[in-house]
């Protein structure tokens, strides 16, 4: 097998095709919204949503097999993401929600699958995805729920970001926190059924963590890290799809789908983390360290007191 027929000529074939589809749509959004996740320093609330959306799935499997898959995911999700938000609004800290959440959710999985006759082969295909399985059924409600995600996060984006910098700032220009959260939440929430149907619940924190940690490696331009974020997505899930396919028909070795794309993922992460260390290393050499978010900031503050900016850029730190 040469290059060209891993990297295009394998998606001819229908489930290749349905499986790229799939995740391109499901990478792009996952890298847009994780954005905002890694601004905001939500990674771990992330996790826990991964872990509520578990019994969904396993209780829409068990009720209306692949076909309550989505439905059931998205009731579960959804769920865990108002919880998850009231609990935070109630006082009660992250880790210590995330931890009511996981626990609570996950064991109620475990023992709806145990249920099942086939409880080894129906907790591996949830756990860790059936990607090259996605009945053409499918491919629409995975790429709407993932688009309403998007939809969520777009029509909120300034808001989000404003939050993200300044949350006193936020709530002092009118905006509601509450409402923020909750469409925030409720956008990772989608994100994580679309992935745990697809890559499995246990590599979908990937999927919304990676793109945005390495876009905030590529640059330090604010609104830079959007395409950059989506853009790696994109390219590390078609590289995985083509890996595999590579790997598995080409190569006699069989590989998870959803794993080799999990692994570009964060084969992708080491090569922008070595680059962005080395080249810092060479600003070091030459006395002129690369430009911060902090720099950016007071060059900012500078160019208000000159009078030529009007609004101030606040360096992002994690809020609940």
């Amino acid at each position: 097998m040469n290059l060209v027929d891993a990297l295009f000529g394998s998606f001819a074939i229908p489930f290749m095709g349905r499986a790229l589809v799939v995740m391109l749509v499901l990478a792009v959004v996952a890298g847009l919204v994780g954005v905002l996740v890694n601004l905001r320093g939500l990674e771990f609330i992330s996790d826990g949503l991964t872990h509520a959306v578990f019994p969904g799935l396993a209780i829409g499997l068990a009720v209306g097999g692949t076909a309550g898959l989505i439905p059931g995911a998205a009731i579960a999700a959804l769920a865990g993401a108002l919880a998850l938000t009231w609990l935070d609004r109630a006082g009660i800290t992250s880790d210590a929600a995330i931890a009511i959440v996981l626990t609570a959710t996950f064991s109620v999985g475990v023992i709806v699958v145990s249920r099942s006759s086939d409880y080894a082969g129906e907790l591996e295909a949830l756990l860790f995805g059936r990607v090259l399985t996605i009945p053409p059924s499918e491919v629409v409600p995975l790429v709407v729920v993932s688009l309403v995600a998007l939809a969520a996060v777009a029509l909120t984006l300034k808001q989000q970001l404003f939050r993200a910098f300044d949350a006193r700032g936020s709530r002092a220009a009118g905006d509601s926190s509450l409402v923020l959260d909750l469409v925030l939440n409720a956008a990772v929430a989608l994100v994580v059924v679309a992935a745990a149907s697809t890559i499995g619940t246990l590599l979908v924190l990937a999927l919304l963590i990676v793109p945005g940690a390495v876009a905030r490696l590529a640059t330090e331009r604010m609104w830079w890290l959007f395409p950059a974020a989506a853009a790696f997505a994109a390219i590390a899930a078609w590289l995985g799809l083509a890996a595999g396919y590579a790997i598995s028909v080409g190569g006699g070795f069989d590989l998870p789908a959803g794993s080799t794309v999990v692994g570009v993922f964060v084969i992708g992460y080491g090569v922008a983390l070595l680059v962005r260390v080395l080249l810092d290393r060479r600003h070091a050499r030459t006395g002129r360290p690369r430009p911060t978010l902090e720099d950016a900031r007071e060059a900012r503050r500078g160019a208000e007191m000159a009078g030529l900016l009007s609004t101030p850029l606040v360096s992002p730190r994690k809020t609940s």
